[in-house]
């Protein structure tokens, strides 16, 4: 079977305490042989098995067992998954939907599709149930919409993804809590379901269901001191406190720092995205500098340990108002043989730039897209040979927030009266401060979790 084409087998229903070898457990010795036996001909050795105890983060990807199709079970993951790196397991792949028992609600399997993109692991799985299949198309048109979006966001961040996991096989894992960035903050360890993915961004899974008269769900958010950008919405928040999240179901809050860059592809369809991508999509956030190192290999084989890999460093010198892409370090005759560079410069107002390829000055293709307020870059075949530098005429500033588009949405979806509407919409408009709006927000009898939701837009940016 692996000669047609089984790339790995999935160890399942082995565990115990049942051999001849005293204090064996056989699983254990499975998970061993099956890592080695994958790796016989060269390739990067994988197995995906059920956990056999302390230490076995080694050998296998992880099944977490048979999780029901609830809202608790789906509000376990988030927590279960950050800690598991504590005892180095970092790699945990979840029955994603719900495996069994439960019944059909898409608000749950859109939360759970949600959580899956933000996982170390994205497999969907059920029981062999007529009724209970993932796959998109069994949902509706609504529902079909919103998982196909995240499901080809996961496909776009596979360069961002290899990367933050090259650092994983070097000790920090892809999910880690709050508190391993910020160990003596006491309120890093009061949001159990909250945690970094990768280096760049911060994830706070939705795990129950929208509120009723709102149309959100909530989840309460903890931010360490600085600027954070929602990367659905580029919504910037200010840190160093506790916010209460309100989003829609075709959202959640994933939570990119100031400086952030995150490494994209459009190359997603049928298995392109397995290949070093020839188009390189960069998000990058303002606020702060920052450095980024994309890691690219053959994808297969062990010839990473022996130095057939590239390293393209990215820096975000935003006090310079420059970005640079080095010339990349180390096996280039891994990646295309020229590269495409799409930059977005994100929440920001519209630039000039000048682009240096080494010291000569080329062709600068850049546009301002209003609607989602970022302004793009545009570098054609890089052959590598020199670094590339991109000149901003003005300092990437962080726009502000559209706080009145943000605060109609909420209450357009809402459903309270429509003279509460107004009421809540009118000093908005007027552009009254900050300190009225919340002062005449809390003097009126309008539902709490609609007052909060536009109290969450209100103060999400604080000079």
């Amino acid at each position: 079977m692996e000669e047609d084409g089984v790339d790995f087998w999935w160890v399942d229903w082995q565990q115990g305490n049942t051999s001849k070898i005293e204090g064996l457990d056989p699983l254990w010795m499975l998970n061993h042989y099956h890592f080695l036996d994958n790796g016989r001909d060269g390739k990067r050795p994988m197995t995906f098995s059920r956990y056999a105890g302390p230490g076995s983060h080694r050998y296998p990807v992880g099944f977490s067992g048979d999780t029901h199709i609830t809202w608790e079970s789906l509000d376990f993951q988030p927590y279960f998954t950050a800690t598991a790196s504590n005892i180095g397991y970092g790699w945990w792949s979840h029955d994603i939907g719900g495996h069994m028992l439960g019944s059909k609600d898409e608000e749950l399997e859109i939360r759970w599709y949600q959580f899956g993109v933000f996982s170390p692991i994205m497999r969907l799985h059920s029981s062999c149930n007529e009724f209970s299949g993932k796959e998109p198309w069994k949902f509706s048109m609504e529902t079909h919409a919103i998982m196909n979006d995240f499901l080809r966001l996961r496909h776009r961040m596979v360069p961002y993804l290899y990367s933050m996991n090259y650092l994983a096989s070097e000790g920090r894992p892809l999910i880690s809590p709050m508190y391993y960035d910020y160990p003596d903050e006491w309120d890093a360890y009061a949001v159990k379901n909250q945690y970094y993915f990768g280096t760049e961004l911060i994830v706070a899974p939705i795990t129950s269901k929208c509120i009723e008269g709102v149309n959100r769900a909530k989840v309460k958010v903890w931010l360490p001191k600085g600027k954070y950008f929602d990367i659905f919405s580029d919504t910037v928040y200010t840190g160093d406190r506790f916010i209460n999240m309100y989003r829609d179901k075709s959202t959640m809050p994933v939570l990119a720092k100031a400086g952030a860059i995150l490494p994209l592809t459009n190359e997603i369809f049928g298995q392109d995205f397995l290949n070093n991508p020839r188009d390189l999509v960069l998000f990058v956030y303002p606020g702060a500098d920052n450095e980024f190192d994309l890691y690219e290999d053959d994808g297969e084989t062990l010839g990473y340990k022996d130095g057939h890999f590239a390293i393209t460093k990215l820096i975000n010198d935003n006090s310079k108002c420059e970005f640079v892409i080095k010339k990349p370090q180390g096996d280039i005759g891994l990646l295309p043989k020229t590269r495409n560079i799409q930059l977005h410069f994100l929440a920001t107002n519209d630039n000039k730039a000048d682009i240096y390829v080494g010291e000569t000055k080329v062709e600068a293709l850049y546009a301002y897209d209003e609607n989602s307020h970022t302004f793009v870059v545009e570098i054609k075949d890089w052959d590598y040979n020199e670094d590339i530098r991109v000149c901003l005429e003005r300092k990437h500033e962080i726009r502000p927030n559209d706080v009145k588009a943000a605060v109609y949405d909420i209450l357009n979806t809402a459903e309270i009266s429509y003279i509460e509407k107004e009421d809540v919409y009118r000093p908005i408009m007027a552009g009254r401060s900050k300190d009225y709006i919340i002062s005449e927000l809390s003097g009126r009898s309008i539902d709490g979790d609609v007052r909060d939701a536009v109290i969450e837009q209100v103060l999400a940016y604080i000079d």
